[in-house]
């Protein structure tokens, strides 16, 4: 028989000091927007967060996404060399960004991807495209096969830039989520995106230096990332993103009448999610939990979350006396095997009465079924003692 065993763990109650308090409201300005603590993965506020969109230059996260993935798997090194095609000196002549790359040029990915990056290069972007994949069709497989290993469900990309196309669609939702596994994957290299400027000593001429758009960067030393888009039809939009202390929180904003405007409602989200919600951590990185076994090759199985700082949950700053509670929920007895880092087991987390998060967790080894005469007891002893 299989049904659900629950267990409830009185964790702690937190008392917080806050006179006020203010829910987070996206301005009216954002056509779509979404604002996600990364510490917790909880979504703070959203507002037409699932409505397709043209990611624009946002876009190009995923194509440093790409390559990064290439890096790792070391299939090229920053050093390595493209050379400039006259595609991707063509791309740029109707006004689109760029990093003035000559036709015949051998360009070091670093530099590229400084150039796709910072000043936004759609010339970049085709070139890092050509290297890889031999053509920018080639690459966008690489990058829509991300997109669904990463769950990008709504998303799909038609080429590597963002310039506009009916094909190059996505939603705040998506890209908050691709953010978030920049952040995560590549710490690495993210520190291109929180770059200010960049000069491309480009052959036969001075030095080119172009400035971030990410005009947040200078006014706020906390923000370090991420990127900036422009459209004609979906108008100005960023994935942007603030680091206090261990704390991180992510705002994606689209639709915006001017770059203006852009950078303040950005700005704005980003303050409040820091000075309304409070981030609180209930369980540590070596904190498990415990399930029961039946007919394994253990009795018992730990399970965790794979956040590797812990389990954390937002409260508004004002909350007074939050009781938090947190109920343990998985299918019993659990199906054998059981792979390790297989998700067996969602954490329910409450503040009194209310459901204010959910974590998956994951076993923590692998559980085989024992040898069939062990399971004829163990399965007897179900039945007497359930």
């Amino acid at each position: 028989m299989i049904f659900k065993k629950l267990f409830y763990l009185i964790f702690a109650t937190f008392l917080f000091c806050s006179n006020t308090f203010s829910q987070i409201t996206i301005p009216d300005k954002v056509k779509q927007g979404i604002v996600i603590d990364h510490s917790s993965g909880a979504v703070l506020v959203e507002k037409n967060a699932d409505q397709k969109i043209s990611p624009a230059s946002m876009t190009k996260i995923m194509t440093a996404v790409v390559v990064f993935d290439q890096l790792k798997n070391k299939k090229i090194k920053l050093t390595d060399q493209f050379t400039v095609s006259k595609k991707a000196r063509d791309a740029t002549k109707s006004g689109e960004s760029t990093m003035f790359l000559v036709p015949g040029d051998k360009v070091t990915i670093e530099d590229l991807l400084r150039g796709l990056i910072i000043v936004s290069g759609v010339d970049a972007s085709i070139v890092l495209a050509e290297g890889i994949s031999g053509t920018e069709e080639q690459f966008v497989n690489l990058m829509n096969d991300k997109a669904k290993e990463i769950n990008m469900t709504n998303t799909n990309f038609s080429n590597s830039s963002g310039t506009f196309s009916p094909n190059n669609y996505s939603t705040v939702r998506d890209i908050a989520l691709l953010s978030s596994y920049l952040i995560n994957n590549y710490p690495q290299y993210y520190k291109y995106f929180k770059e200010k400027d960049f000069a491309w000593a480009r052959t036969g001429g001075n030095p080119v230096k172009q400035e971030n758009r990410n005009v947040l960067l200078s006014m706020d030393e906390e923000v370090d990332g991420i990127k900036t888009g422009h459209l004609k039809d979906s108008k100005y939009s960023i994935a942007v993103t603030k680091k206090r202390d261990k704390r991180r929180i992510i705002v994606v904003v689209s639709g915006l009448p001017t770059m203006s405007s852009r950078a303040e409602s950005s700005k704005l989200l980003l303050n409040s999610a820091f000075n309304k919600i409070d981030l609180v951590k209930i369980s540590y990185d070596s904190d498990k939990f415990r399930i029961k076994i039946w007919n394994g090759s253990s009795s018992y199985l730990d399970v965790k979350s794979l956040n590797k700082d812990g389990i954390f949950v937002n409260l508004p700053k004002n909350l007074k006396n939050p009781k938090i509670r947190m109920e343990l929920e998985y299918e019993y007895p659990l199906q054998l095997p059981i792979k390790k880092f297989e998700k067996v087991a969602v954490l329910r987390i409450f503040n009194n009465k209310e459901l204010i998060d959910t974590k998956d967790l994951y076993a923590q080894k692998d559980i085989t079924n024992k040898n069939i005469f062990f399971k004829g007891i163990q399965n007897i002893n179900y039945y007497l003692w359930r």
